[in-house]
């Protein structure tokens, strides 16, 4: 998976403490019960997912992401659940498309056919029903609005490779999280040695590497660096907190941002299906997605109609980059290390 080795020790003592967790639910006779492994950020998913234990009274066991690891440790573990025989995750609501794809394609999950989800576009479906996206994220750039004024601006990703951006760029660990599926995709779109050709030129450039997409945001803020690749969630959870930031969707000329949604899915062996699926049927309401582009993350709701704020974003605001996502998921584990092993021997 091309993550680190902390990450898959931090895995296992995860895991560890998951199963000793539900084997005491189990002792104690709970049986009410959703168990959820999350990587949308804590501060966004817990607020939704205690509203649905309010409204329907099943109680949520949920295992979020760590910030060092992000989507990637919790694919792993659910990798180690599943070849173990000892599933205990039932729903995995995860923060991207691309290892929903890597974990179908894995046996890892069921599929599941939810009624909330008809009016979803076809594109952001699994046409097997495996997992199903909903209010989406897109990659942008931070800039911050205290050292850098609109005229000065970059258009496009390729300009940051330019002299006037040396050592004015950050970009997250592109082994974890969206950083890498937004990797993948420019080898997709761009073809794998232009886009690694634009990585070298971006590390020779002086592009500083981060531990995450939100520490990519608070470095622009601190003007550490000036400019960053982040996702739109981020950015407006901080301008909420009165962070000097704003974002640029990049390449509205050429090919545009890449686009990517929440997804959620049934695991194979979920020991708690029925619940599982009254979970993902909750997700997947417009009310859901109303409910998360209201929040400070401002995500962007797949279907039209949903009622964004003045401030929030919807699909037809966007020139979403056109790119196959599996073709995307295939990429990610073969690209994101090479361009990892790039930033770091600038």
């Amino acid at each position: 998976m091309g993550t680190t080795r902390s990450g898959e020790r931090a895995g296992m003592l995860v895991l560890a403490f998951f199963v000793f967790t539900v084997l005491c639910c189990g002792c104690t006779g709970e049986q009410n019960v959703v168990v959820v492994f999350t990587s949308l950020d804590k501060e966004f998913s817990a607020p939704v997912l205690k509203r649905f234990e309010k409204e329907t009274g099943i109680k949520v066991k949920a295992q979020y992401d760590d910030e060092a690891v992000k989507t990637v440790g919790l694919v792993n573990r659910l990798l180690q659940e599943h070849k173990s025989g000892q599933v205990q995750c039932d729903v995995f609501w995860n923060s991207e498309t691309s290892r929903a794809l890597f974990l179908k394609k894995r046996g890892v999950t069921q599929p599941y056919a939810s009624p909330s989800a008809k009016d979803i576009p076809a594109a952001f479906k699994d046409p097997k029903n495996h997992w199903t996206g909903f209010a989406a994220r897109a990659r942008v750039l931070v800039y911050n609005t205290k050292q850098l004024t609109k005229d000065k601006l970059p258009k496009s990703i390729f300009e940051l490779t330019e002299p006037q951006w040396k050592d004015k760029v950050g970009i997250a660990e592109p082994t974890a999280g969206t950083t890498g599926s937004h990797v993948a995709a420019l080898a997709v779109v761009l073809g794998r040695e232009k886009a690694l050709d634009y990585f070298r030129k971006l590390a020779a450039n002086g592009c500083r590497k981060y531990p995450g997409n939100s520490t990519v945001r608070d470095r622009v803020a601190q003007a550490e660096v000036l400019i960053g690749f982040t996702d739109t969630d981020d950015v407006f959870a901080g301008m909420a907190h009165g962070k000097p930031i704003n974002q640029i969707f990049p390449d509205a000329d050429g090919m545009g941002t890449l686009v990517i949604p929440n997804t959620v899915m049934l695991m194979a062996g979920a020991p708690n299906a029925d619940n599982g699926k009254k979970l993902i049927d909750w997700l997947l309401r417009r009310e859901t997605e109303a409910i998360l582009a209201k929040a400070d993350s401002r995500q962007i709701p797949l279907r039209e109609g949903v009622t964004v704020p003045e401030d929030g974003v919807t699909l037809g605001d966007i020139k979403a980059m056109k790119v196959d996502i599996s073709a995307v998921s295939d990429t990610l584990n073969k690209i994101a290390p090479v361009v990892r092993d790039i930033l770091d021997k600038k």
